[in-house]
C-alpha cells in the first residue's frame, strides 16, 4: 500500500469506529422492536427513532463527502450532512490567521472540533449571526467566530500529521497554528 504523498490534505465522511458503534446498536434495537409481542406504542416511537437513525448514519458514511480539506485555495469546511451544500464553507487563505483544535465537553466526554481563527471583516459564514454568536459564546470554549468556523471531527478521522503538513505546506508566512 503506498502512502498519499501529496500536500493536499482531505478528510471524507466514512465508517469510523464511532459511526459503525451507532449503525450497529440502532439495528439491534431496531430488530428487537420488531419481535414478536413488542408492544405498539413502542414500535411507533422506536422504529423512526433507531431505524431512521442508524439508516441517517449509514448514509453519511455511505456519501463519501467531504469533511475537511486544506488545499493551495484555502480551507474547505464540509457541511452538515442533513444539509451538505447549505452548511459548507470555504474560507480562502488570506482571511485565515490559524487552524485550530479544540474540545468541547459532552458530558463524561468531549468531542473534538478542527477549524480557522479568522481575520477580522472576513466575510460571514453559514450559520453566523447574532443569535448563533450568541449561543457558541455561552457553549463552547473558544470564540464564537472559531466555534463557527470549525466542524465537528465526528464520522470522519483526523490525521493531525498530514493536517499539520498542508497547513505548513500551503499556509501563508504570517500564518500560526494553534494547537495543531
Amino acid at each position: 500500500m503506498t502512502r498519499n504523498t501529496s500536500p493536499v490534505y482531505e478528510a471524507r465522511y466514512g465508517w469510523d469506529p464511532k459511526t459503525m458503534r451507532i449503525v450497529v446498536v440502532s439495528a439491534l434495537f431496531t430488530a428487537a422492536l420488531l419481535l414478536p409481542g413488542m408492544p405498539l406504542y413502542m414500535r411507533i416511537l422506536g422504529l423512526p427513532l433507531f431505524g431512521g437513525g442508524g439508516l441517517f448514519m449509514a448514509f453519511v458514511a455511505m456519501s463519501r463527502k467531504i469533511a475537511f480539506r486544506v488545499d493551495e485555495t484555502g480551507v474547505l469546511l464540509g457541511g452538515s450532512p442533513a444539509r451538505y451544500k447549505a452548511t459548507t464553507a470555504h474560507v480562502p487563505w488570506n482571511d485565515i490567521t490559524g487552524v485550530v483544535l479544540w474540545r468541547r465537553p459532552t458530558g463524561v466526554a468531549s468531542l473534538l472540533y478542527v477549524g480557522v481563527a479568522r481575520r477580522e471583516g472576513a466575510p460571514a459564514l453559514p450559520g453566523d449571526g447574532p443569535k448563533a454568536r450568541a449561543v457558541l459564546g455561552v457553549l463552547t470554549p473558544v470564540p464564537p467566530d472559531v466555534a463557527i468556523s470549525s466542524r465537528a471531527v465526528s464520522g470522519w478521522r483526523l490525521d493531525k500529521d498530514r493536517l499539520n503538513a498542508a497547513v505548513a505546506y500551503f499556509a501563508p508566512d504570517s500564518f500560526t497554528q494553534d494547537e495543531l
